[in-house]
């Protein structure tokens, strides 16, 4: 999920630079290229923002997981108990 990220910002990078090379260095164009700056940075803050998010979802569903082998410890713990209750009972 991390790299795909990556690669995304760094496509998107590189196709917002690629598409401003061919422009001309005069004062009537520092508009275009200041404008391609802004939206460049504004991918890139997105990606970062969703990193983030990605990184909080990763480290939620890691919780999740530990939570649920921990369940399904106790309830195997629990039904071994049943089963030689169970079994003790039955031999008497």
């Amino acid at each position: 999920m991390q790299k795909m990220i990556k690669v995304s910002v760094l496509a998107l990078s590189i196709g917002l630079v690629g598409g401003c090379g061919g422009l001309e260095t005069t004062a009537t164009s520092d508009a275009p290229e200041m404008s391609a700056m802004e939206r460049a940075n504004d991918a890139y803050n997105l990606a970062q923002s969703a990193h983030s998010l990605a990184s909080e979802a990763a480290y939620a569903a890691d919780q999740a997981q530990r939570d649920a082998q921990a369940a399904l410890q106790c309830c195997n713990e629990n039904a071994s108990k049943l089963d030689r209750m169970f079994e003790k009972a039955m031999t008497k």
